[in-house]
């Protein structure tokens, strides 16, 4: 922790820092001590990563209380980074370092010959600077042209041009990872990196030190290293050499969402919703439920190569472009309120085009894949919110009826006049909309809620093989199973 001097500010002088009672400790017990003050007053090391509470959280405060440099293993989109990034948390805010230290010196063991040489000339008087925690984390994207260089270090050709010896510690110019001494290093995609680069970081994660060109010298570094991979990755694009596997203290692995009312909670926590000049965008629970179904279903999917994964951020793509879709129905027929229905569903092939890998030996079917996801999406959110007692009563409702039209062209307040005079689809309708909000002043709900409950409940009818659904263009027209094109099929 920072000790605030006499008068309220931070100590700026070796001399000020020893007065003060600062005490110098380990990246890693640094880490453990704020984890422990945490764990004892029962808070969450995380806020904004759900769905971990009772599987990695146990992991990764275990790894933390050892000590251990981890690595996270899972597939696309499961908040492997989030997670590393969110440790910074865990350390003090503010840490002294030597003025002008690239290697954020420790004012009491200098690990630089800069360091060195400035507490030598100045003593106590050897100016401190303070480093917020947001600065004390390094992060590295592995990619294929990584060198040793941008890792670790290399000589500076400008410094030996201005008359430095070769053989001068002075030369180096030092890379990300002693950059983030005293601090937390990530590699994301670790198996990426290639190989002999990969052993260059042998010596970090063990003997704590970098050796640079041959330089005779040791550079005692205090960091924590944490990396992401992909499982696949280990047989895939790269692998992790064994002996630096063998250095990472824990293994954790990460999963996608278990139920759906996590993967709801990711969605809405992340997902954008558009502010646009008079119109108020409603999203009603069940629609929300209806893009975590798709994506469970879409994890289960033998047409789908579940060994890259179907990520999160599929989730949280298909619900924004769901109340896009929403918000450019009411922008074309002048309602001020938009609440997205099941034909708005038609915009999320697009969004999740890129997300996912079909396994199709037939090129162009990968529409129809996604189309059949969506639909199984639907259908389970209708089973799972609709009693199968009360579909008899809307089916047979249909068999004296002359059917129902749905569309983006129709007004919310046609699909009232729907609900009303066939009261078994409006009882239906109500038992999806459950604890939706109602608006004041009538307490009636809101007509734009009631058109999209409604429209599920008759897509979730014809998936269900009950009704006869017909499409024409952007509009739909759901009849008894007597009636309409498939009648006799």
């Amino acid at each position: 922790m920072v000790p605030p001097s006499t008068d309220g500010a931070r100590p700026a002088t070796l001399g000020a820092l020893r007065d003060s009672g600062w005490a110098s400790i380990a990246v890693a017990e640094e880490l453990r001590r704020n984890a422990v003050a945490r764990i004892r007053a029962g808070e969450p090391l995380f806020t904004e990563v759900l769905g971990y509470e009772d599987t990695v959280f146990p992991q990764l405060e275990n790894a933390l209380l050892a000590g251990h440099d981890v690595v996270f293993l899972g597939e696309r989109g499961q908040a492997k980074t989030r997670l590393i990034r969110g440790l910074t948390e865990l350390l003090d805010e503010w840490m002294p370092i030597l003025a002008g230290s690239e290697v954020n010196d420790d004012p009491y063991a200098p690990v630089s010959r800069y360091g060195r040489d400035l507490v030598a000339e100045h003593g106590d008087d050897a100016p401190i600077d303070w480093v917020h925690r947001s600065d004390r984390y390094g992060e590295k994207l592995a990619t294929p042209d990584t060198s040793i260089a941008d890792l670790i270090g290399e000589v500076d050709p400008i410094r030996v041009a201005e008359g430095r010896y070769l053989s001068d510690e002075l030369t180096i110019h030092y890379g990300l990872v002693p950059r983030t001494n005293r601090g937390l290093f990530a590699i994301n995609e670790l198996p990426d990196l290639a190989e002999r680069i990969q052993v260059g970081l042998l010596n970090v994660l063990e003997e704590r030190d970098v050796q640079i060109r041959g330089h005779r010298v040791r550079l005692p570094l205090d960091v924590v290293l944490f990396a992401s991979a992909n499982p696949e990755d280990y047989t895939n694009r790269g692998r992790i050499i064994t002996p630096l596997k063998d250095r990472f203290g824990s293994q954790i692995r990460t999963h996608y969402p278990l139920d759906t009312e996590v993967e709801m909670d990711i969605v809405l926590q992340e997902a954008i919703v558009p502010d646009v000049d008079g119109v108020e965008v409603v999203v009603p629970d069940f629609m929300t439920r209806v893009v975590a179904a798709i994506s469970r279903e879409a994890r289960h999917s033998p047409h789908l190569n579940q060994r890259s994964g179907v990520s999160v951020r599929m989730s949280v793509s298909n619900h924004e472009a769901l109340v896009a879709s929403a918000v450019r129905r009411a922008l074309r027929t002048g309602e001020t309120t938009a609440v997205p229905r099941v034909s708005d569903l038609e915009a999320l092939p697009a969004s999740m085009a890129g997300k996912v890998e079909v396994d199709s030996l037939d090129e162009g079917r990968d529409g129809e894949v996604l189309e059949r996801i969506v639909r199984a999406g639907v259908l389970a959110t209708f089973r799972d919110l609709v009693p199968g007692e009360l579909h008899r009563g809307v089916v047979e409702a249909f068999d004296d009826h002359e059917g129902v039209s749905t569309g983006e062209d129709l007004g919310s307040t046609a699909y009232v006049e729907v609900a009303g005079a066939i009261p078994a689809l409006s009882t239906a309708a109500t038992v999806v909309l459950g604890d939706e909000p109602e608006s004041p002043p009538d307490a009636a709900r809101h007509p734009a809620l009631v058109a999209s409950a409604v429209e599920l409940v008759l897509e979730g009818l014809h998936l269900s093989k009950r009704l006869n659904k017909s499409t024409s263009g952007p509009a739909s027209r759901y009849e008894a199973r007597g009636q309409g094109p498939e009648a006799g099929a």
